[in-house]
């Protein structure tokens, strides 16, 4: 499934292509995608003479602003976009079409049909389903060390389900979450609430590195990811933990580890990351 990163490079990519494009009709070929509103002819009549003026983001959701309203658009696990001319031939599992009056098109495909689509009133969107119960934007100046340590708080929660929960933090997924843990030195399975305030702080700091460099890699491509303009990321070439079970930790060399966390694949090193971290000596005066 695309993560911030992936769907941050979408966003870039398509605030390239369709912004000022007005919205001349829409076709639906898979009514399933489209959420809201449930009536399928009413989403298309909704859109019709809309300009896009922005492509935003929430999390992993794409935000479409138009003139009134907000299309919500969630890539799934292999949801795509692109920009064709409308004499260029339509591909399998092109589901959504948007046409615009200048003659091209705007293609929605979705190899798996996961994805989904919602319109709501502009700015409405962030008080309805699916937005609305969304936690904290790690790329955001607000994601502050204080705000992540609140989020933690005093949870026994295992710190990696926990960074995975969209309502506490969105849009870190597996992969980004075992690299941010890596690089901090935090095990996926200690609980949250025994990260002293200096461990959590170094945490924070991992996961908007990461995530930065990520979105300045434009994503990883571990399986099927594109941007807009049919262009794979790189920071799959970059990746120190994930994917890389028995492999040498690049920082001890020793071999990494694969296990399963609140049902996740999850790689670590058990040198870097001990679940029961050192206890510091007590410091004595000499007298």
């Amino acid at each position: 499934m695309p993560e911030l990163p992936e769907v941050e490079t979408v966003r870039r990519t398509l605030n390239q292509l369709v912004i000022g494009k007005k919205i001349e009709r829409v076709s639906v070929l898979l009514p399933r995608i489209i959420q809201h509103p449930d009536d399928i002819q009413a989403f298309a009549v909704m859109l019709e003479g809309e300009t896009i003026r922005s492509v935003e983001r929430r999390g992993k959701f794409l935000r479409f602003m138009l003139d009134r309203y907000t299309l919500v658009s969630h890539l799934r696990m292999e949801g795509r976009y692109g920009v064709y001319r409308s004499d260029e031939p339509m591909e399998k599992h092109t589901h959504v079409v948007f046409h615009f009056t200048d003659g091209t098109e705007l293609r929605y495909k979705d190899v798996r049909q996961f994805g989904t689509m919602h319109v709501y009133p502009k700015d409405r969107d962030l008080l309805e389903a699916p937005l609305k119960k969304l936690g904290l934007e790690p790329l955001d100046a607000a994601f502050t060390p204080e705000a992540f340590r609140a989020k933690l708080g005093k949870r026994k929660t295992k710190i990696k389900p926990l960074l995975l929960n969209q309502e506490y933090i969105v849009g870190i997924g597996n992969i980004y979450v075992d690299e941010a843990l890596f690089l901090a030195g935090v095990h996926p399975e200690r609980e949250a609430h025994t990260l002293s305030a200096a461990e959590s702080a170094k945490l924070h700091e991992a996961i908007v590195e990461t995530l930065k460099d990520a979105v300045a890699a434009g994503g990883s491509s571990i399986k099927s990811y594109v941007n807009g303009q049919g262009e794979i990321g790189m920071f799959q070439h970059q990746l120190k933990m994930y994917g890389r079970k028995d492999e040498a930790c690049l920082t001890c060399g020793t071999a990494i580890v694969k296990t399963v966390v609140a049902g996740r694949g999850t790689h670590y090193c058990p040198v870097c990351q001990p679940l029961k971290p050192k206890r510091r000596k007590r410091e004595t005066l000499q007298g």
